[in-house]
């Protein structure tokens, strides 16, 4: 049995995981996928639960082995991926998928699932805001806030890419949004923008 799948994407620091866990939780049939990286696991990020944290020497070896529905490089050595495992885990359980992947990856699961995926954008109102949620956050060091800012700025190119896309200004009016977007879509209504 194949579901549906809901996608989000953002730049770094847009509030998507936020809003990821209260769609989560206010969404009924819905099951997380959990990406596969070859990055070090962050303080209190857990294998299985926030990521497959896997070397780059094995991550490659799955790539090779066509495990993954989608891949790739996001920084020099590090790769990110949706392992085809994990799809079929969750709609076995009779669920939909939901992802949280960078844009690309996101672009190309919008590619890859077409109609039976809706594609969700979470965008901040500014860089300037982006900016400041990324200083709060207290967990990133000047230079790699000044790389995620830059990466932003590509990232906001492929907002057109997807189906919806939510300015998070008010965090609980985004979620509201999302809510009734990810329901919409699950019951068969129109995606229109």
């Amino acid at each position: 049995m194949e579901g549906k799948v809901i996608i989000f994407s953002a730049p770094s620091g847009s509030g998507k995981t936020t809003i990821v866990h209260e769609v989560m939780k206010r969404v009924e049939g819905l099951g997380f996928s959990v990406s596969a990286t070859s990055r070090a696991p962050r303080p209190g990020e857990v294998n299985g639960r926030d990521y497959y944290f896997i070397s780059p020497e094995e991550f490659r070896e799955k790539v090779e082995r066509g495990e993954f529905i989608e891949w790739e490089e996001v920084y020099p050595g590090t790769y990110y991926g949706t392992l085809r495992s994990e799809i079929e885990r969750l709609w076995r359980e009779g669920k939909n998928v939901v992802f949280d992947v960078d844009v690309v990856g996101g672009s190309n699961l919008k590619r890859i699932f077409g109609e039976k995926a809706l594609a969700i954008f979470i965008q901040a109102p500014s860089i300037e805001v982006l900016k400041q949620r990324l200083e709060q956050r207290g967990t990133e060091t000047p230079e790699s806030i000044a790389k995620r800012l830059a990466k932003a700025g590509f990232e906001l190119g492929y907002a057109k890419l997807f189906d919806r896309i939510i300015i998070n200004d008010q965090l609980e009016a985004a979620i509201e949004q999302t809510v009734e977007a990810v329901k919409s879509f699950l019951k068969g209504e129109n995606q229109a923008n």
